[in-house]
Parts: C-alpha cells; structure tokens; sequence
C-alpha cells in the first residue's frame, strides 16, 4: 500500500479568495488548448478560425462550464436538485461531469460555427486534439482533492483515502490521467498528422476522440467507485460506463459515415 500524499487543496488564499488545484487546472488545460489549437491553424489550413478564435474560446468556456455543472445535475443527482433546485448554481460544492461538458462544448461550439461560418467538424477536429491535456490535468486535480477515488483494492500501490473509509482503493484518478490525458493526447497528436497527409474527412478526429475517449473511460470505471447515490446497473455497470458506451457508439457511428461520403 501506498501512503496518500496529502497536498494541500488550495495553493494560496487572500482573504475568503481560495485559489486551488483543481481550478489551477481548468485554466492549465485551457492555456493548453489555446497554443496547441492556435498551432494548428498557423500550420494547416483552417478558413476563418484565426479571426474568430477568441470569441470562440470564450463561447467554448462557458459551454463546458454550464455543460459540466447540468451533466452532473442530470445525469448523476437529478432527483437531488429537483428537490433543490437553487444549489444548481453551488458549483463550489462539487459535482461536474466531463460527459455534460462535452455536450456543452459542442452545443456551444455549434453555434458559433452557424452564426460565424466556421466549419464544424473540422473546427470541432482541431479543439479534440487538445482536449486530453484538459482532461489529464482535471483528473490531477481530482487526486488532489481526494475525490472520485477507486474501488477498494489489495493491489501493492493502493491508497487510502481520506473521505474514502479505512480501506485501501485503486487511484483511479491518476489511472484516468494516464489514460485519457497521456495516452490519448498521442493518439490523437499522431492521428494528426495522418488527417492532414491522407486528407481524412472533417469530423475523423472528432470521431477518434469520441472511441478514443469512451473505451478508456468504460475500462477504468471498472477500478472507479461507483457514485454512492445510483450504484451498478445489472450490479455491473456505472453510469460512467453507460455513458462512455453512449461515446463509442456515436464514434464509431460518425467515422463510418464519414467514409462512407469520401
């Protein structure tokens, strides 16, 4: 067993303003995928994105932000906020969900593209290249924080949590980092450079991300506490997992058609 490292959540305080980890992260990662997007279109042709590329963040922020925060509402403790629907708005409680904010992200960015001009799919490729460092670095947070920890385990690097009881668990926040940051960020950074050598279709990408994505989350939610409130469905599957299963299909549903029309 490995001893938790016990990390102070907040780097700094002035006065009741708290800056912590788990926030310093969000803007990491958005930091992130502004130079890395911004590679993209001083590299490869994109038509009007380097004029509508701050708008667009800003729009895209806001989706992922209202998008994690009603994800988690619905999907996760919908019966909770029905009752308590003002402590919607309590995002300093907790509880956000990235498959909520994918769906913000794209309804988000949807729109701009229709009221801008901007092609989708090939605008939605370019920001799914940057979106696991994002994703790696929220999941740092999450260990920090000592939350969405793991199921408990006899394995030798096990950890027990502080909100976790007394027993060991998997830290399946720092598996999730590797995974969906490390691995899938040279995924598609490699899937990359063919898009652009064998002229994938638009949306090839965004497809890739979304099998990508899903199949590694679907994995590791089997080493994940399942969230107390809705449990295993069949005793076997989290919401997590329904959801990811959701991602792959949808995936695998985009890439087909697209080469189908090429």
């Amino acid at each position: 067993m490995l001893p938790y490292p016990q990390i102070d959540p907040i780097i700094f305080q002035l006065g009741p303003l708290a800056v912590r980890w788990y926030g310093m992260m969000y803007v990491l990662g958005f930091i992130a995928a502004y130079f890395l997007v911004r590679y993209q279109f001083r590299r490869y042709p994109h038509p009007g994105l380097e004029r509508n590329f701050d708008n667009l963040n800003l729009v895209l922020i806001a989706g992922l932000i209202i998008g994690s925060r009603l994800g988690y509402v619905f999907f996760y403790h919908f019966s909770y906020y029905l009752e308590h629907p003002l402590e919607i708005f309590a995002t300093w409680q907790g509880g956000m969900s990235f498959h909520g904010g994918l769906l913000g992200l794209l309804f988000g960015g949807w729109l701009f593209c229709r009221h801008s001009g901007l092609p989708f799919l090939r605008t939605t490729d370019a920001y799914m290249v940057a979106a696991p460092i994002g994703l790696g670095l929220g999941r740092l947070g999450n260990f920090i924080n000592g939350e969405l920890y793991g199921r408990v385990s006899e394995v030798p690097w096990a950890m027990i949590f502080p909100d976790g009881g007394p027993l060991p668990r998997h830290p399946s926040q720092l598996y999730e980092s590797f995974l969906e940051g490390l691995v899938l960020f040279i995924i598609m950074w490699l899937a990359l450079g063919r898009y652009w050598r064998h002229n994938w279709p638009a949306g090839s990408l965004a497809a890739l991300f979304l099998m990508g994505y899903g199949t590694m989350r679907f994995i590791v939610e089997f080493f994940r506490e399942p969230d107390a409130q809705l449990g295993l469905f069949l005793d076997l599957f989290s919401m997590g997992q329904a959801l990811s299963a959701l991602m792959i299909l949808t995936g695998l549903t985009l890439w087909f058609a697209l080469r189908r029309r090429s």
